[in-house]
């Protein structure tokens, strides 16, 4: 005769799927409605990228393209949101484009967040960002490889008109931003192998630094050009993400901005945190009675 023990560990193998599937649901929607406080450690793809922006000269500009579609904002968009941030923070020009026409929303957005947050705290002309001065939207255009080339020639030659309809000649910014002798750092959020012709055809023709941020399942793709210095640091899915924020949230402190923002990419760690202990869970509950059973049968 069993004992209710044995029971229990028979009944816990043979546990109905859809209470698993019940349990993982509800440990990722709670901590995405109400976050827990996590503090990422920034691994050192991060923290090199991070440094480098951090301390790269002041003339130097940063641009971002966003290469990526609204199927990946989840994982991406925090991204955007925190390279606009630091450069901000640090009095950094920035330039951002489009190479998929499907980015345009979501690099408007970025751009309305950020810009908002940077301008409603602002006590002087200082704090604030201004629209030609201190960033620029150029936008998007086709194809691919023109604007790759073109950029190292002359930006205003492939964006003679910015997102709004400005003529980019006319604004004060572009004064400083000729090409990519201009930019100290140019960086691509993708969902695909657009990085790599960002080195094909801007870092191998014009030498201009390149980094990348990726989604999670695609980030072993970019590692060997991470290790080979072709791309300075790399930002992989929403650890990446995260990890990045935190470095900006004590830089932004350190800077004396205590606005207390919101980090998308953080707070959705700790929904996929929580899931990931209750697989880890799931795991070891069912080796543990699997064994014990096989055990008592012998």
């Amino acid at each position: 005769m069993s004992t209710p023990r044995e029971n229990i560990l028979v009944r816990l193998q043979k546990i109905d799927r859809r209470w698993i599937y019940l349990v993982l649901w509800l440990v990722v929607m709670i901590p995405l409605l109400f976050p827990f406080r996590i503090k990422p450690q920034p691994s050192s793809t991060v923290e090199k990228l991070f440094n480098y922006i951090d301390t790269m000269p002041e003339n130097k500009a940063l641009a971002i393209s966003v290469d990526f579609t609204p199927d990946t904002r989840a994982e991406l968009q925090p991204m955007v949101v925190a390279l606009m941030r630091h450069a901000f923070a640090q009095k950094r020009r920035v330039g951002i484009l489009a190479i998929s026409v499907y980015g345009l929303g979501l690099a408007e957005e970025a751009i309305q967040q950020v810009t908002t947050e940077f301008n409603s705290n602002a006590r002087t002309r200082e704090d604030s960002v201004i629209y030609g001065e201190d960033y620029v939207f150029w936008g998007w255009t086709t194809p691919v490889l023109t604007v790759m080339l073109g950029m190292g020639e002359r930006i205003t030659n492939v964006f003679p008109v910015d997102y709004y309809g400005n003529r980019t000649e006319s604004l004060p910014i572009m004064r400083h931003i000729k090409n990519y002798d201009d930019i100290g750092i140019l960086i691509t959020i993708a969902a695909s192998a657009i990085p790599r012709s960002w080195i094909n055809y801007a870092q191998v023709q014009f030498g201009v630094n390149l980094s990348c941020g990726i989604t999670a399942v695609s980030a072993a793709d970019f590692y060997p050009y991470v290790n080979s210095g072709q791309f300075i640091g790399m930002l992989a899915g929403m650890k990446g993400a995260a990890e990045y924020e935190q470095l900006v949230a004590e830089r932004m402190k350190k800077n004396g901005m205590n606005w207390a923002l919101r980090n998308r990419g953080t707070e959705a760690m700790s929904s996929q945190t929580a899931a990931h202990l209750a697989i880890m869970a799931f795991i070891i509950i069912g080796n543990i009675a699997f064994f014990a059973t096989r055990r008592r049968k012998k």
